[in-house]
C-alpha cells in the first residue's frame, strides 16, 4: 500500500467518525430548583464577661461581652438576658457567688453609658434588631458598682441570653 492510499484511507476513517458523531441525538429535560427560607435566629456566639482582678471595689468596674445573633434578613427580633443564679439577683443587681455564698453585685445593660438595663421583658429592657442573614455582634456592658469587698477569692455568675423572633 501506497503513502497517499494510506492518508487516503486515514481521511475516510476520521471523516466518518466525525460524521458518526455528528449526527448523535440528544436529549434535554428542564427541572426546578427550590429551597424555602423561614424565620430564624440563632445564638452563634457569647463571650465570657471578665471584671478582672481587684482589690477593694472603691470605683466602679466596667467590662464588656458580645453576642453574635444571626437571624434570617428581615426577620425582627428580640435578645433578652436572664438575672443570673446568685441568689436573690434581680435584672437591676445580679450577684456573682463566691466563698461561703458571699456575692458581688453587678448589673448588665444594652448601652456603654450603663443606663438601660439589660432584662426579660420584651419591649421593656431587652435588645430588638432586625436580621440581615448575617452574624450580628452585639455589646453587653457590664458594671460592678462601689460596695462593700466581700472576701478574697474567686466570685462568679452564670446568666442566659434569649433571641426571641
Amino acid at each position: 500500500m501506497t503513502a497517499s492510499l494510506r492518508s487516503i484511507l486515514g481521511l475516510s476513517a476520521g471523516a466518518i467518525a466525525l460524521a458518526s458523531i455528528a449526527s448523535a441525538a440528544t436529549a434535554t429535560a428542564d427541572f426546578n430548583v427550590k429551597i424555602q427560607i423561614t424565620s430564624e435566629c440563632l445564638i452563634n456566639s457569647a463571650s465570657d464577661l471578665d471584671f478582672g482582678t481587684t482589690g477593694v471595689i472603691a470605683t466602679a468596674i466596667p467590662g464588656t461581652s458580645t453576642l453574635g445573633i444571626q437571624c434570617t434578613s428581615g426577620t425582627t427580633y428580640s435578645v433578652g438576658i436572664s438575672a443570673g443564679a446568685g441568689v436573690g439577683a434581680t435584672v437591676a443587681a445580679r450577684k456573682m457567688t463566691g466563698p461561703s455564698s458571699q456575692t458581688v453585685q453587678y448589673s448588665l445593660y444594652r448601652d456603654a453609658p450603663h443606663t438601660l438595663l439589660w432584662g426579660v421583658s420584651i419591649g421593656s429592657n431587652t435588645l430588638a434588631g432586625t436580621g440581615n442573614g448575617a452574624n450580628q455582634i452585639i455589646t453587653v456592658y457590664g458594671l460592678v458598682p462601689v460596695q462593700t469587698t466581700s472576701g478574697v477569692g474567686s466570685y462568679t455568675d452564670t446568666v442566659t441570653a434569649t433571641v426571641t423572633y
